[in-house]
């Protein structure tokens, strides 16, 4: 038996208009896979019926059906509520459009089997030459947004974050909170913040995406306007939780003292340039280092800030040490323990 089989791994396919491709997709994942859920959000095409045919051809296969489209995240979180429920200890998540590589799953759960990593994902922009080939308008969209899911989520050694192809360990996402989550494409990146929060170790595989003539359904353009304010949202979020709820260091006095800075001397310099604009006399020199100096002092301060929070990206994995319930079997009784 495998380390994936003998692990339950199993897999979580979101399925909208996917009939032409599911197919393929669950035959490209190894026989080894403990599970696998269909997940049809609504599918308007013969989704349903392709998959209710795959399971009863495979016995891995467990179809399940939503009534009302939610988006690909919303499908992902009821498979994975329906998979660790059953008693899955990892989660692949794979897209059911064909363009992922159902081969690699059992590469993507190995660093959690291991206890190397809590979550693990692809990246497409390992090889110079794949990256070449990648329509324009993804390869754009997704250089433009990691920057801003770099400063939401804390995980500054991270690149393409929206990229679907996950793993994640199970007794992890319990502590999610799932129905938080963005149902729809902001899902990879918000799912980042929330484990940014927990501090879980988080780790990227080199992963080749094909693209051929399947129809997508993200707008890059939509995506570049709301998903900044969904990452600053975050961003927020993440300073709260991280640097004044649960944590109190450097950084959180540097960061906004260095912004109260660069406000007072830009507002200072604003008021003084004027001033003198209406008197037509220049500015002296004590009033320019007195609008100077706080902006100075405050980029230095980010700066100190940006390099503590990217000297903190979690390195340990946290599953490793959470305590789990577990039945103690003594003479006459039967306890539970933690």
């Amino acid at each position: 038996m495998s380390r994936v089989e003998s692990r339950r791994v199993a897999v979580v396919i979101p399925c909208f208009n996917v009939a032409q491709t599911i197919e393929a997709v669950v035959g490209s994942i190894a026989a080894d896979v403990w599970r696998i859920y269909c997940v049809d959000d609504c599918s308007k095409d013969d989704s349903r019926s392709v998959i209710s045919g795959l399971s009863a051809s495979d016995p891995r296969v467990v179809a399940v059906v939503r009534e009302r489209n939610g988006g690909v995240g919303a499908a992902f979180v009821e498979g994975l509520k329906r998979a660790i429920d059953e008693g899955a200890q990892v989660i692949v998540k794979v897209d059911g459009d064909g363009q992922m590589n159902g081969a690699f799953v059992g590469d993507f759960a190995d660093p959690i089997l291991q206890g190397e990593a809590d979550y693990v994902k692809g990246n497409r922009f390992f090889d110079i030459e794949h990256v070449l080939a990648m329509p324009r308008t993804r390869l754009i969209g997704n250089a433009g947004l990691s920057f801003f899911s770099k400063l939401s989520t804390g995980y500054w050694n991270l690149f393409d974050p929206a990229n679907g192809y996950v793993a994640i360990q199970a007794e992890v996402a319990r502590l999610i909170p799932l129905h938080k989550l963005h149902s729809r494409y902001f899902f990879e990146s918000d799912l980042l913040f929330r484990l940014a929060i927990l501090r879980a170790k988080v780790i990227e595989l080199p992963l080749e995406t094909v693209y051929e003539d399947e129809i997508s359904h993200l707008n890059v353009w939509r995506c570049l306007v709301t998903f900044p304010f969904l990452h600053a949202r975050n961003f927020m979020k993440r300073l709260f939780y991280n640097y004044g709820l649960r944590n109190f260091s450097i950084g959180s006095v540097g960061l906004p003292t260095g912004l109260l800075l660069i406000l007072f001397g830009a507002a200072y310099g604003a008021i003084k340039w004027v001033d003198s604009f209406k008197t037509n006399e220049p500015a002296t020199a004590g009033t320019v280092m007195l609008s100077a100096l706080p902006v100075l002092v405050g980029i230095q301060l980010i700066l100190s800030f940006l390099a503590q929070d990217i000297s903190s990206v979690p390195d340990q994995p946290v599953h490793k040490r959470l305590v789990h319930k577990r039945t103690i079997v003594t003479p006459g009784r039967v306890s539970r323990a933690k």
